[in-house]
């Protein structure tokens, strides 16, 4: 016989001179791992199969919705829309220039009204101090006749003489502001009085 001793005893000594118990564990180690790698790939599909199935019926609710509004869509009536909005406001911006303007006017009237208040008030309930000097009860008549006539005259109170006159049309509705500086004879003025009013 060519071997004296046992075969089984022979591999099984030459065996354990190898020492493949470190391998084998390594196997069994990478084994667990494979085995748990291929758990957790089959779980995260299936997550990113029920996210895509999710997405797919996002996806389709969102474009019938979409093809349902184009398809309610009408261009002519959103057209007509947009005309009747930009008509509406320049109706509102003619209507709030408008108002501005009629500001403006009850503006100055309320100045000129203002003055005149302030000249009754200054007048006094009897129409103004009785106790003045001749030279100036001359001057309130000559006044009260130019305001009889439309025409109220401004006195410059440091040289005592006119300065402006406002004359006033009632039929016509005018209204002339005349600057007396002295540059023309009392003749002219007169004329001019006469000729607006």
């Amino acid at each position: 016989m060519l071997l004296d001793e046992d075969p089984a005893s022979l591999i099984s000594q030459c065996t354990k001179n190898f020492k493949y118990d470190g391998d084998r564990d390594s196997l069994l180690r990478i084994s667990d791992s494979l085995s748990t790698l291929s758990t957790f790939r089959t779980s995260h599909l299936s997550t990113l199969q029920t996210t895509l199935a999710k997405l797919t019926r996002t996806h389709q609710t969102l474009s019938s919705q979409h093809n349902l509004t184009l398809s309610a869509h009408n261009p002519t009536d959103h057209a007509s829309e947009i005309l009747r909005l930009d008509t509406q406001k320049f109706k509102i911006a003619k209507q709030a220039s408008d108002l501005d303007i009629e500001g403006e006017r009850l503006g100055s009237e309320l100045e000129r009204l203002t003055g005149v208040l302030q000249e009754l008030d200054a007048e006094g309930v009897e129409g103004g101090e009785r106790d003045r000097e001749p030279a100036d009860d001359a001057t309130v008549l000559k006044l009260k006749v130019y305001r009889g006539l439309g025409i109220e005259v401004e006195v410059d109170e440091t040289t005592g003489l006119y300065k402006r006159a406002v004359v006033r049309n009632r039929e016509r509705g005018d209204v002339h502001v005349v600057s007396i500086d002295g540059k023309f004879e009392r003749n002219f003025y007169t004329d001019y009085f006469w000729r607006t009013m």
